[in-house]
């Protein structure tokens, strides 16, 4: 059995740490960035997603600093969760490349609208 499908939260979470390793802040603009200001990760749900795609293996933590005096941890994608992202970015282009074709066959007649 395949896995299951990712949530949205946790797609753009990889899809932002695919690139470079970015800490918690900056994978949160990138998400709004690469959204369009559509997805907006608040602070809760984001550290939350992290700690949990950390216990998955899926991201690592690649270093800590301190700046202003305040603990900061960068966040890179595993070998595991970059895997994980070609399968679920496959997944999903499978299932576009289909809705497309069945959408292209069964258009609407201009009579019908």
């Amino acid at each position: 059995m395949s896995e299951r499908a990712m949530q949205e939260p946790t797609l753009l979470v990889l899809t932002a740490l695919a690139d470079a390793p970015r800490h918690g802040y900056a994978i949160a603009q990138e998400v709004k960035a690469m959204t369009g200001g559509r997805v907006v990760l608040r602070t809760g749900a984001l550290y939350g997603a992290l700690d949990r795609l950390l216990a998955e293996g899926l991201i690592d933590v690649e270093r800590e600093e301190v700046v202003d005096g305040r603990a900061r941890r960068i966040f890179t994608l595993s070998s595991s969760g970059r895997e994980r992202l070609a399968a679920e970015a496959e997944r999903l282009a499978v299932t576009a490349r289909e809705a497309a074709r069945r959408l292209s066959v069964t258009r609407p007649s201009a009579a019908a609208t």
